[in-house]
């Protein structure tokens, strides 16, 4: 065994005296050979710049992703960080954030990260009293507000039978999964709810009769049938506002596709706009009493 002040002296060595690949049982002219060899063979998982030997290739791309500036789609090493940033920048913009300098898998991934709280200021407020709470959307004012989180008590049902009122025209609420008031009260719409009683035991448990999932109590149940999974999608992407129909159970998974432009119905924001502020209004309203 030879030993070596430093690794480049070691290196040099092997460039002189090594050229033989002992598990492939190959004998090149000159070390130079021998590594074209490591790099190119299927046989070797073999890092060039660090002279390293890998188990296999998963463990080359770890070792590339942990100590090398390595784009993996790519599968390319650069200098130094700032080149393989400059490349993302250049070669793969539909998925790279510049200033947090990091990749997603794909571009509503990264267009979903440009309209959070990291780029986005938080400038839509929640007009219920005692909250004081700022969002970055009106889906994520929305979604705060069906969540029952509001100190206005507000609930997902509260906010459909708000919607239901103020949408007589049904924009963006679907009639056919809506109940009419019945005769005298004043056209007053409410929404549908679903709730099991115990003819839902099947005699070993709670079967959802819709999905024929099982739950081991009648409140995990109803739980169930509560949440947005099974509601009724009472919400559509209005084609009178060029959108394209597409049906939601929720007023905030609706905002949420307003606010992504995947369809024409963005064009519409002054009219969406003037919906969610009669929302607003209804809410406080329907809150004054409680």
């Amino acid at each position: 065994m030879q030993w070596f002040e430093c690794k480049d002296d070691l290196f040099s060595h092997e460039d002189d005296e090594h050229s033989y690949c002992f598990e492939c049982d190959i004998q090149f002219a000159s070390y130079p050979y021998l590594t074209q060899h490591f790099v190119q063979s299927p046989h070797h998982a073999y890092c060039q710049r660090c002279r390293l030997h890998l188990d296999d290739d998963q463990d080359l791309r770890n070792h590339y992703e942990d100590e090398h500036a390595y784009c993996g789609d790519c599968n390319k090493i650069f200098d130094s960080e700032i080149g393989l940033q400059e490349h993302h920048r250049q070669k793969h913009a539909d998925r790279y954030c510049v200033p947090c300098k990091r990749m997603f898998e794909n571009g509503n991934n990264l267009d979903n990260h440009q309209r959070s709280a990291a780029h986005q200021g938080r400038t839509v407020q929640c007009p219920m009293q005692n909250c004081g709470r700022s969002f970055v959307s009106t889906a994520a004012l929305v979604l705060h507000l069906e969540s029952g989180s509001c100190p206005s008590r507000l609930t997902r049902d509260a906010v459909n039978r708000i919607v239901a009122q103020i949408d007589r025209s049904n924009i963006i609420t679907n009639p056919s999964r809506l109940i009419a008031g019945t005769p005298g009260s004043s056209g007053d719409t409410t929404v549908t709810k679903t709730w099991a009683t115990e003819r839902a035991w099947n005699g070993s448990c709670y079967e959802c009769y819709l999905c024929h999932r099982t739950y081991r109590s009648l409140s995990a149940l109803n739980q169930h049938l509560s949440s947005p999974a099974r509601a009724e999608k009472l919400y559509h992407c209005p084609q009178g506002w060029q959108g394209c129909d597409a049906a939601f159970s929720t007023l905030s998974a609706f905002c949420q596709h307003v606010e992504g432009g995947s369809c024409g119905v963005r064009r519409f924001q002054s009219e969406f706009n003037r919906v969610m502020g009669q929302l607003s209004s209804g809410a406080k309203q329907l809150t004054m009493g409680w």
